[in-house]
């Protein structure tokens, strides 16, 4: 019997350019991991147990029932930690891997540690990412999953419990990096669940439409990333702009077709490895966002939002990141050695410079064998 425990440390992300439009079939974005982390825990227990004690959640237990798996706790934050622990498990249970009681505990970087506000880096993703990491090294004492199969995993998980999404925070979670990005067909996904098929037929099946591939930024290209201090809540905005986009088609798709124009100018600039064609290329695809959120009412750039991008336009550009309505704003930099007077002039508008960089590693696996305390880096 393998005693080893791990840690997995997966990264969070941010959005680059593409928002909203990377939820339409074939549409690209680019999205970056960033170098805050959230590190899932596990070892072989006496019991099923999780804690997670920056939620002041330490003393919960689980059992597999016949309605699925049961937490001895009713908390609706833990419905992703179910979801993910529920596919991992399923997916052991189908490659017949017996299941071992485990202790995991779980910590984040993602929020602020102040106030607890987040920032906007994906948490749930990272988190469900971490989970099915750790759940299936575990059980294959010592042996990896590919990051394939995680990834697919963890998007079902996270698809089983907010029923939408693009998957490009999971994409950043497992690969790390700059990724350009397209998103799988939930609605494939969905059905293939409805219709009872197993995991692993779901996992090996080509997912319609899903495209990841790393990219390369201009050597020179220096990004920034500010905070609002103001969180946001992405489903209701991502609500707002579907009733936009059914009563309002045309105006829609003449955002959809800005949008990948001018995240394709953002991708040719890095193979290109010209900086001045990103910045122009994210001034464009601010420019349609903000269209966009003009157009359906949307909170998209909000007052702080505003003002972080229009600080940032005088030594680059600037732009919101992700569903906006608040959390970070992101920058293009022409000169790094401008860093700290942008940050100065944001603290004045009472917008928090983030010391994020791109993470360019995804999932980080160590091995801690107890015994002689060896610690071994089985990341890929």
């Amino acid at each position: 019997m393998d005693y080893s425990s791990y840690s997995v440390k997966v990264p969070g992300k941010l959005m680059i350019a593409g928002e909203y439009a990377v939820l339409e079939p074939k549409q690209k974005a680019v999205v970056i991991a960033v170098n805050r982390y959230v590190t899932a825990y596990i070892k072989p227990h006496s019991k099923n147990h999780l804690s997670l004690p920056q939620m002041g959640l330490e003393d919960i237990t689980w059992e597999l029932t016949s309605e699925g798996l049961k937490f001895n706790t009713e908390d609706s934050r833990l419905n992703f930690l179910q979801n993910s622990m529920a596919a991992a498990i399923a997916f052991l249970h189908e490659n017949s891997i017996a299941l071992r009681p485990f202790h995991l505990s779980i910590v984040s970087e993602l929020d602020d540690s102040v106030t607890g506000k987040k920032y906007g880096l994906g948490s749930s993703a990272a988190i469900s990412t971490a989970v099915i990491s750790a759940v299936l090294q575990l059980h294959r004492n010592g042996g990896s999953s590919s990051l394939e199969e995680i990834f697919k995993l963890s998007a079902i998980a996270h698809l089983k419990t907010q029923g939408s999404g693009s998957g490009a925070d999971i994409a950043a979670a497992v690969y790390g990096g700059w990724l350009e990005y397209s998103a799988f067909s939930s609605s494939w996904i969905l059905k293939s669940l409805e219709d009872n098929k197993k995991l692993t037929e779901i996992i090996k099946s080509p997912w319609p439409n899903l495209s990841i591939r790393k990219l390369t930024p201009p050597s020179d290209l220096c990004l920034a990333v500010g905070w609002t201090k103001e969180a946001a809540a992405t489903a209701p905005m991502i609500k707002c702009i579907q009733s936009f986009r059914k009563n309002n088609l045309n105006a829609y798709e003449e955002f959809l077709n800005e949008s990948s124009l001018s995240v394709k100018e953002l991708i040719d600039s890095f193979e290109e490895n010209n900086s001045a064609k990103a910045v122009n290329a994210l001034v464009r695809n601010r420019k349609a966002l903000c269209n966009l959120g003009a157009e359906s009412g949307a909170d998209i750039e909000t007052e702080k939002l505003k003002k972080l991008s229009s600080i940032a336009d005088n030594f680059g550009c600037g732009k919101s990141s992700g569903a906006g309505g608040g959390d970070c704003g992101i920058a293009f930099l022409k000169k790094d050695t401008e860093r700290q007077e942008l940050y100065k002039e944001w603290i004045k508008a009472n917008i928090i410079p983030l010391d994020l960089t791109v993470s360019m590693k995804g999932i980080n696996v160590l091995k801690i064998n107890e015994k002689n305390w060896d610690i071994l880096d089985l990341s890929s």
